[in-house]
Parts: C-alpha cells; structure tokens; sequence
C-alpha cells in the first residue's frame, strides 16, 4: 500500500467540503477524483500533499513518495524549456530529461523561452517534469487542461506507462483518460457535508 486515506474530513475557508472519506492505493492503481466545482478536489489532493490542514482523519503516505502537480504549471518563463527541465533535473537527479522532451513533445522547442509557449505547451513542459522525478505517486489536479486531444491521448500513454511500472496516480479530472484497470473512481459529492456546515476551527471564533 502507497497511501491511505482514513474517514477524512476537509473544509477551506472554515465551510466543511467533504467528510468519511476513505480509501487506499497500491502499485498499479489509478485514483480519478471527481465531482462539481467547488467540492473540494483540489483541497483533497493538497491536503494529501501536506499543503493543507485537515479538520479530521489520517493520511498515510511517505513524503519521499509522491509528486504534487497542480493547476499551475510552475514553469519559469525567462527560462527555455530545456533549462527549465534541467533546473528540475537537478534538483530532482532526474535522469529521463531527453525521454521528457521526446514523450511531451518538445524536442521543437527546446531552445524557446517558457513564456512564449502557448497555453498547451506550457502545460506539456510542466507535466514533463513528471518523468525526471522518481516518484511512485502522481498526485496530479486536471492534468489536461489546455491540452489538445492528440497530447490528451499521449499523456492517457504515459500515465498508462507509469501504473504497468508499478506507479500509482491520484488524479482531479472531469476526463474520461481510458485507464479502466484496476482503477477507483470516487465523487466527492458523495461526501459532501449540509450546505454551510461550519467546521469546528471555525466555530471557535464566532
């Protein structure tokens, strides 16, 4: 087992988002966490992260396990896309850059600075950082955003790559990305809490 999560209960803003949720991952599972706007798939995978305080519950998982990308794509725009990835790889000891810009698509573009990328490279150069990082755990939040269907359909290969290698993913997407083996599917809404349900922290300052 790479992660459990146990009777979780999350809130932002001091509004509780969702409360009893549980469920583990193992090697070789897929995670799509998904359900309306605002219900608080972004707040599990950061809370997962260790970004973000809980209300309730326990989160099992090694924070050498994992690598959390989220909504923005943290890319350094005076950079080029090639030393973008290799300030990552070194940091990271990451030793898959060529493999990197070959798999996203951005052998092209190497020598072309970040910020003049278009909103879908921008994004393939940030999940490209996903294979210079030697972590089991892909904590990723609408990973295909701004892509096109064909680096949508490439990336669905990745992730595929990644599971049959014994990774595990944890993903925010209203996308279907075709990974049906040993896959969990979990709504959030399922979970969700009575409209303006206050959590405890909250309450101590009214």
């Amino acid at each position: 087992m790479l992660l459990s999560v146990d009777n979780l209960s999350v809130s932002r803003g001091g509004i509780s988002l969702f409360e009893g949720l549980n469920f583990t991952v193992s090697s070789g599972q897929f995670v799509s966490i998904n359900g309306g706007n605002g219900v608080g798939k972004t707040s599990l995978l950061r809370s997962i992260a260790g970004l973000q305080p809980i209300d309730n519950g326990k989160i099992v998982v090694h924070a050498d396990n994992f690598i959390f990308s989220g909504d923005a794509n943290g890319i350094k725009s005076t950079l080029t896309v090639l030393e973008n990835l290799r300030f990552w790889s070194s940091i990271f000891g990451g030793k898959n850059l060529h493999q990197a810009l070959e798999k996203f698509q951005l052998k092209q573009l190497t020598n072309r600075f970040a910020g003049k990328l278009s909103a879908g490279q921008k994004r393939r150069l940030s999940l490209a950082r996903l294979l210079l990082i030697d972590r089991p755990i892909w904590l990723l939040d609408e990973p295909t955003v701004s892509l096109d269907k064909k680096s949508m359909e490439e990336f669905s290969k990745i992730l595929k790559n990644h599971l049959e290698a014994g990774g595990a993913a944890v993903v925010a997407t209203h996308i279907d990305l075709g990974l049906t083996l040993s896959s969990l599917n979990i709504n959030l809404e399922d979970y969700q809490m009575k409209n303006g349900n206050i959590n405890a922290s909250a309450k101590a300052f009214l």
